[in-house]
């Protein structure tokens, strides 16, 4: 199926959905779904940017690729899909006052050194407790976002991790990164990246998930293959960004639709930096 033979006026927008991400994650979506439209009828949906998966969640897809090259966020959506009961049980432990000494002692443990379950809730754990809920690695791959000092953090929401994973049975979770993932994609299907976005400011460095930064030439690439996906494949892309003018100017170049959107941005150095942000949604119609 090429792009001239969807029918574009069955296209619908997402407006939120019982099931929500388990975990916070920069740039996540939940406060865009109203912009994000997809079509009524699709075959599989891919996303390669899984991060939270606001998107996915909401639409909650019978087909389904998900990744990221976040080895840890991809094992925790691993488990919530295949052990979500024994992750609940081990949360559970966790939950409760959490002490700056109890977050540190957590997040001093190696997860190369635990299993599955226990690093997925190790991950959880530090999600949950860590500043602002943000996701940051050093150079030698090691999380290191200070403890967020929160009264009472909610570790484990058991129903909405039995959601979630109830969601996630329906899909493929693994960690590669999107030219590996994007070879999957066939006529059809639908297409959402959400990629590490453009730095907007000195101080906006929330896109360091992985000791591998996302450069300018990643995003020229993840352009000219979403432009491939669509021309070739025959298939619907969306792709969302940060507001900045090249990201603008690559897209409209390979005549991509371009919507600006506002968003708030829950993610911040300070309180006064958490204000609506400038956002670009560039897709095939």
């Amino acid at each position: 199926m090429n792009q001239e033979t969807w029918d574009w006026r069955s296209f619908r927008s997402l407006q939120g959905a019982r099931v929500t991400p388990f975990v916070k994650w920069a740039g996540g979506k939940s406060q865009l779904l109203e912009y994000i439209k997809v079509p009524a009828r699709f075959r599989t949906y891919h996303e390669p940017f899984l991060g939270g998966g606001a998107v996915f969640f909401a639409l909650q897809p019978r087909s389904a690729f998900l990744s990221d090259v976040n080895d840890e966020l991809t094992n925790a959506y691993k488990v919530v899909k295949e052990r979500v009961e024994k992750l609940i049980s081990v949360l559970k432990e966790a939950s409760g006052e959490v002490t700056e000494d109890d977050y540190y002692e957590v997040r001093a443990r190696d997860p190369a050194s635990l299993d599955a379950v226990d690093r997925a809730a190790r991950f959880i754990f530090l999600n949950k407790t860590c500043y602002n809920g943000l996701y940051r690695v050093n150079r030698d791959g090691k999380f290191n976002v200070p403890f967020g000092r929160y009264r009472a953090p909610r570790i484990c929401d058991a129903e909405g991790l039995r959601l979630a994973s109830e969601a996630l049975q329906h899909a493929i979770v693994k960690t590669r990164d999107f030219k590996d993932a994007l070879k999957l994609v066939e006529p059809s299907d639908v297409v959402y990246l959400n990629p590490p976005y453009v730095q907007v400011s000195r101080t906006s460095r929330f896109t360091e998930y992985t000791n591998h930064s996302f450069d300018w030439s990643d995003q020229v690439n993840l352009a000219t293959e979403a432009a491939r996906l669509r021309d070739d494949v025959g298939c619907v892309v969306l792709i969302s960004n940060s507001y900045n003018p090249k990201i603008e100017h690559l897209y409209r170049e390979l005549k991509f639709h371009i919507r600006h959107v506002t968003s708030p941005r829950v993610i911040g150095a300070t309180l006064a930096s958490r204000v609506r942000t400038r956002e670009i949604l560039a897709s095939t119609f």
